[in-house]
């Protein structure tokens, strides 16, 4: 049999996850265990560009969300779970790569631009942070992956490490600038080009309302609109039945508008009855139908996916040694890929005395 695909994806912790991170990448991990060599990052020391004065805070987040994979659906046995800290080829790796990213280029980076000015750095954030890009090419290229399950919003990152990959290639292993991408390895080029795996859902949009200029903001925790992935299902029920949906509809017999309105967005996403959908649609935009009885039904949907994450996690977190070993497991499969990625790529540059 051939050897699997590898993929690498992961998560900086900056708190549990929600549903957005599962419609967005967490669902693809979860349905490619058994067909891929599977290794997923758990980034906190990309945690400390914005967070260092709180390291105890990014532990508890890394544990938070190594806690979630396993509630999701990640298991130990098929794939890898590690911290990033606990791979040194990772930082030797991201100093080599910066050699290969021209400073104006970083700048260009519009995930770059958006956090400096989504969190209000100003001009007060580290060298780090500007760092923080190249250490994602580094996590993902030491594990020289074909396939990158990601959200939309990591795109950017994604086109950076295909150009290092490319240069590094044609600089240190002779692959000819005009060769196909998909070629590269077999030309004799060490890291492939990888290919982004996107969700089914681009970017969930929060249970709130829009923005100034009109647009339904992304689910995000730092907006106070999300559903945890494994939120207690009396939340989980305030939540949906405080959603933002149609606000000229002042009454259940007033019609509805279904476009940039939460309520549809998470029954197209969540809800499984499609035909139930179709027809509640007609309805609330018929004035046949109120957002109460709509909202109920999310509720029920959405409570059927999350409690029983939601009952593992109350469980995973009295066994938190068991999570520990996990990672410490994960940690000994990742050093090994990623300390012989590290040894080739110093192969190819210093060509070994």
């Amino acid at each position: 049999m051939p050897e699997k695909q590898r993929i690498l994806t992961g998560d900086t912790p900056t708190g549990r996850l929600h549903l957005g991170h599962w419609v967005g990448s967490l669902e693809n991990r979860v349905l490619m265990q058994d067909d891929y060599d599977c290794y997923f990052i758990l980034a906190n020391m990309h945690a400390l560009t914005t967070r260092a004065e709180n390291p105890a805070q990014i532990h508890q987040d890394t544990l938070d969300i190594a806690i979630d994979f396993l509630c999701a659906g990640i298991d130990p046995q098929k794939s890898c779970i590690f911290v990033q800290s606990d791979i040194p080829a990772i930082s030797e790796l991201t100093f080599i790569f910066s050699m290969l990213i021209p400073f104006p280029r970083l700048m260009r980076n519009p995930t770059i631009k958006d956090e400096i000015r989504d969190k209000g750095l100003g001009d007060s954030y580290p060298f780090g942070f500007l760092l923080y890009p190249v250490g994602q090419v580094a996590d993902i290229l030491a594990f020289r992956p074909a396939l990158v399950p990601v959200g939309e919003d990591q795109i950017p990152h994604l086109e950076m490490t295909r150009e290092v990959a490319r240069r590094f290639n044609q600089l240190y292993c002779a692959v000819d600038p005009h060769a196909d991408d998909a070629k590269q390895v077999d030309l004799g080029g060490l890291f492939p080009i990888i290919q982004p795996k996107l969700g089914r859902v681009k970017r969930l949009v929060g249970t709130g309302g829009p923005a100034e200029n009109g647009q339904l903001l992304k689910m995000s925790k730092s907006l106070n609109n999300s559903i945890l992935l494994t939120e207690d299902p009396d939340s989980v029920r305030r939540k949906i039945m405080a959603m933002y949906t149609d606000p000229k509809r002042l009454k259940a017999t007033d019609p509805g508008n279904i476009d940039n309105n939460p309520l549809w967005i998470f029954h197209d996403t969540f809800n499984p009855d499609k035909t139930w959908v179709t027809e509640a649609k007609a309805r609330y935009q018929a004035g046949g139908i109120g957002d109460v009885e709509c909202k109920k039904c999310l509720v029920e949907v959405l409570t059927a996916f999350i409690a029983p994450l939601h009952q593992k996690r109350l469980e995973l977190e009295k066994n938190r040694d068991y999570v520990k070993e996990v990672l410490r497991k994960g940690a000994e499969k990742a050093n090994l890929v990623a300390s012989e990625t590290l040894r080739l790529t110093k192969e190819a540059i210093y060509q070994v005395f």
